[in-house]
């Protein structure tokens, strides 16, 4: 027998309760509370300040005294005079009769051309002034004779003129020829070079077989006697040492031993290539043992200056603009241009730019900026130290 259904439920659709969708909805609203509340504290959360890049630099404080000034630079040991010689005609080199590091006194034969066209030259012109000394002498005969022949009437003066025109120019010719034999007699002896005075051959820059130019240099002789020290002086340092009052010279063979040098020549216009100015100091009281191409150093010193400025090495900044040091003032640093006018031992000379009193950084000169906030070294450590006690 089937079941009855209920009135009330007739017509009616009954939901089922979903197991699902009761689960997710208290999980829903915790994830939103969470949500809520961290949105609520990063608000009310102050922004972390980024620290400011502050820089500790070890520096000093600027004082004046009185200071001497100097620089010392290396060089090589040249004798004063050092001559290229070269032959007064050309030809071809026939004997070379010197080596380098030969010593060679006054007189002495270096190299020999081949004479025999100079010896040609000189024959031709012998010859011509044997003929030129018998004309020259026909005409002063004939002269005599007609001026014999006017004595007595029997030629006209105008025939005597003559006859004198034709001696003067007979005379002429042969003082014409004996020049010329005179000159190709001293170009058959420019053939053999010899040295123009004592010294050591310091180079030989031709060969026998070789045909040369006149005025070719060939053999180069450094003369015996005073010895000097080629340097080259840097830009910046050329008008400090003009004024330089001790100039002395060691070697690196004799360190220990030191001589007193004179500023001889500086040259005017720098090298091309080092773009140094190259300065010869002479050394007047050289001794043998002081041999030519010694390495050797030249050390100047300037009077002493009052009130100079001295500062490490490390204390200046270079760049495009030039020298400057980085000055400390209110805990900022600030970037002054300065004039470096020598050394003293490893610090340098300041001839301006700074004034005494001042406070100039000494490490980390690369690593600052205008106006960048510093840390001088030492100070936390020292004001510690005044609370303790």
């Amino acid at each position: 027998m089937a079941a009855s259904a209920s009135p009330h439920s007739k017509g009616k659709k009954v939901a089922s309760p979903n197991p699902r969708n009761s689960s997710r909805s208290p999980r829903a609203r915790l994830s939103l509370i969470v949500l809520a509340g961290a949105l609520a504290l990063s608000a009310c959360s102050k922004q972390v300040e980024k620290a400011e890049d502050i820089r500790p630099v070890r520096v000093v404080r600027v004082a004046t005294g009185s200071v001497a000034g100097g620089s010392e630079f290396s060089g090589e040991v040249r004798a004063r005079v050092e001559s290229r010689l070269g032959f007064r005609v050309g030809g071809k080199i026939t004997e070379r009769k010197v080596d380098v590091g030969a010593s060679v006194r006054r007189g002495q034969v270096l190299m020999q051309l081949d004479p025999r066209d100079l010896q040609l030259a000189q024959a031709q012109a012998n010859a011509g002034l044997k003929a030129a000394e018998s004309n020259r002498d026909l005409a002063r005969a004939e002269l005599k004779r007609y001026q014999e022949l006017r004595e007595k009437n029997f030629v006209s003066q105008a025939v005597l003129d003559s006859k004198e025109t034709a001696f003067r120019s007979a005379q002429a010719s042969y003082d014409q020829a004996l020049a010329a034999f005179r000159n190709q007699s001293n170009q058959a002896g420019y053939a053999v070079l010899v040295a123009d005075a004592d010294g050591v051959v310091t180079g030989v820059d031709a060969e026998v077989g070789q045909v040369v130019a006149a005025g070719t240099p060939v053999v180069r002789v450094a003369q015996l006697g005073e010895k000097e020290v080629v340097i080259g002086i840097p830009e910046d340092q050329v008008d400090a040492l003009r004024k330089a009052t001790n100039i002395s010279i060691r070697t690196w063979a004799q360190p220990d031993r030191s001589f007193d040098g004179k500023l001889r020549e500086l040259s005017p216009v720098a090298d091309p290539a080092t773009r140094t100015y190259a300065a010869r100091i002479a050394i007047p009281g050289a001794t043998d043992d002081i041999r030519l191409g010694m390495t050797a150093y030249v050390s100047f010193q300037s009077a002493s200056a009052d009130n100079a400025i001295r500062l490490p090495l490390t204390a200046l900044h270079q760049d495009k603009s030039g020298t400057s040091v980085w000055v400390v003032e209110n805990g900022t640093v600030r970037q002054v241009p300065v004039q470096v006018s020598g050394t003293a031992g490893n610090e340098v000379l300041v001839s301006g730019g700074l004034s005494a009193g001042q406070t100039v950084v000494t490490a980390g000169v690369n690593q600052l900026r205008p106006g960048q906030k510093v840390k001088l070294l030492g100070e936390e450590s020292v004001a510690a130290n005044g609370a303790a006690k």
